[in-house]
Formats: structure tokens, sequence, C-alpha cells
């Protein structure tokens, strides 16, 4: 009886180049998992630098120029309580952010019957006006430079609401009674 021999059966020899499947689909799944974890952190990281970036230079600029012209953005009117007259001019306004408290400063001139019209529509009147009264101190007007000082008629008052709802300082210059010119602070806590 003779015997025949069987070759052994053993895997194809690997080139030295060419890794196996198992360690190629480990490498795969290695990059897969650090690609999933990175991408997401590091919009993350930009977001962030760009928001506070942002912040920044939103602050710097507002610091730079003050007062913008032109009317507020119906957000800011509707969350500060405030609106302007129509065919107001000269009208600009500058919102500061902060935890404790934000405000809008509101300027326009408009004429002596609309800006009766308006102290209506923030709550109160022209009768509430004290002559002589600068509602808006000295450190408020000196953050968007208005001189609110002596030499003007000036007549002001105060609309006081509960929280959260703002505050308005209403200071008027009445050197020409039928065009007053208006300056607000409409401040609101939370």
């Amino acid at each position: 009886m003779t015997t025949t021999e069987h070759p052994e059966r053993t895997a194809p020899p690997h080139s030295p180049g060419q890794p196996d499947g198992g360690f190629r689909r480990r490498c795969l799944k290695a990059v897969v998992v650090f690609l999933l974890i990175a991408i997401p952190a590091g919009y993350l990281y930009i977001s962030a630098m760009q928001s506070r970036g942002g912040s920044e230079s939103k602050k710097e600029q507002a610091a730079a120029s003050g007062l913008e012209e032109g009317w507020p953005t119906r957000l800011q009117r509707r969350l500060y309580e405030v609106t302007v007259p129509p065919y107001a001019e000269d009208v600009a306004s500058y919102e500061t952010n902060a935890w404790k408290a934000s405000s809008l400063f509101l300027q326009f001139t408009t004429t002596r019957e609309k800006f009766d019209k308006w102290l209506s529509d923030v709550g109160t009147s022209a009768s509430e006006l004290e002559e002589g009264e600068v509602t808006i101190d000295e450190d408020e007007a000196a953050e968007v430079g208005w001189d609110l000082g002596g030499g003007h008629r000036w007549a002001g008052t105060t609309v006081d609401q509960d929280k959260p709802k703002p505050s308005l300082e209403i200071t008027a210059n009445l050197d020409d009674p039928k065009y007053p010119r208006v300056f607000v602070v409409s401040t609101t806590t939370p």
C-alpha cells in the first residue's frame, strides 16, 4: 500500500507591504472613531473662538462708533418697548448688554404733536414732563457722547415698570418747542 502525500495547507504568503485584512479594519475603525470625535470638537472650538472674537469686536466697534444712525431694529424696539415717531429726523441708537442690565439709547427729533403721541405710546404724557429735569445721568450720556448740560431748555420724565419690563428715562431738548430733540435710555433687567 502506498501512501500519497498531502501537501500541507498553508495561508498564502503575504508580501511585507500589504497588511492583513484584520489590521486594515482596525486601522480604518480607529481613523473613523478619531474623525467622529475630532471633527465636532474642532467645529465647537472654531465656533467658540468666532463667537468670542465677534462679541469683543462688537464691543470695540460700538465703543468706537457710539450711536448708529437709523432706527433700532424691530426686535430692539419690541424688547425695549420704544418706538420712533413717523418721519422723525436725526434718528440714532446704541445698545449695551450686560449680565445685570441691557440698555437701548435712542435719540430723534420730531414735531411737538408727534412727541406728545409718542409719550402716550410709551406709557406717559406731556403733562408728566418736568421743566428743567434731565433724567439721563452723566455716565449714561457720556457713553454715547450726549451733552445734556446747561444752556438748554430741558424737560424730562421717567417711566418705571415692573421687571422684566424696561424702565425709560426720557429727556427732551425744548430749545425749539415745535421740534423737540428727544433722548431716551430704555433699560431692562432680568
